[in-house]
């Protein structure tokens, strides 16, 4: 079918989008649209154009006879920073405090345009690293995961409380939580995660840091090579955690219950971003 230049533009950007990280041929657009090489670069130009000007992605080319365009998204230093002070915004609200002084994020974590921001701007923190699984644990921490999967367009896994017998055999190891010191079971099926693969862990919440222990842990049963870590909130206190490496966009400082009082502020990495 033949287009017009600006309905040809718009049917490229929506392929380029909806599979970030897909290597597309130039013959993939060309067959597809029925025009020349030269006038699918320029379209492709103009793409790259405004979505650097407006900080919405990249559009990478890469030359050669296997090489091809693909679309890398990512937020800019002013984007993130407005994402992470919304979300501490709608964190520091009195309502959210539950008895025994716990913070209520469900609706945060289960929203879909609100994870599908946090999601990018992971990527823009771990975009280079190339990994091939994007791994969590149930259950709160798979929106955020799901989406940084998305925009990275890899397999998401999911590492469960108890293993399943429709999984087939897991490797299952018991961790010591942080906070509580109790101590609980992980477990991830053995056909989820091929051993000595790269990947990026994501959580949505960190305390003291025994979970996220847990699952390095449980990566390196799986000669996993763990490139970073990315938690959506971690706490103020315990200051030391028992991971060091990971990224945290907002931290949560107190709450209050008798004030009814919540104090979140974006985290240094956010802070630091110039």
């Amino acid at each position: 079918m033949k287009m017009r230049r600006s309905e040809r533009i718009v049917a490229v950007t929506k392929i380029l989008v909806e599979d970030p990280y897909k290597l597309l041929s130039l013959n993939y657009f060309t067959e597809r649209f029925d025009a020349a090489k030269s006038t699918i670069s320029e379209d492709l130009a103009i793409v790259r154009r405004v979505f650097a000007a407006e900080k919405m992605g990249e559009i990478e080319t890469i030359p050669g006879a296997a090489g091809g365009v693909r679309f890398i998204p990512n937020k800019g230093i002013n984007d993130i920073k407005d994402v992470v002070n919304e979300l501490c915004n709608q964190l520091s609200d009195p309502e959210r405090i539950l008895p025994g002084g716990y913070l209520y994020m469900t609706d945060l974590i289960f929203n879909p345009s609100l994870m599908n921001d946090v999601g990018k701007i992971f990527i823009t923190k771990f975009a280079e690293l190339e990994a091939e699984y994007v791994i969590t644990i149930e259950t709160k921490g798979i929106p955020i995961a799901l989406m940084v999967a998305r925009a990275l367009n890899l397999p998401l896994v999911n590492i469960r409380k108890d293993s399943m017998v429709t999984e087939g055999s897991a490797v299952s190891i018991n961790y010591l939580t942080g906070s509580s010191r109790k101590i609980k079971t992980m477990s991830l099926a053995r056909k989820a995660l091929p051993e000595g693969s790269r990947v990026i862990i994501i959580d949505d919440f960190m305390k003291a840091g025994g979970t996220a222990k847990g699952m390095l842990d449980l990566m390196e049963e799986f000669k996993a090579d763990v490139l970073g870590m990315g938690v959506l909130v971690e706490t103020i206190t315990p200051q030391d955690k028992l991971v060091e490496d990971y990224t945290s966009l907002v931290v949560l400082e107190e709450i209050d219950q008798q004030q009814e009082k919540i104090v979140v502020k974006p985290s240094d990495w956010v802070l630091g971003l110039e």
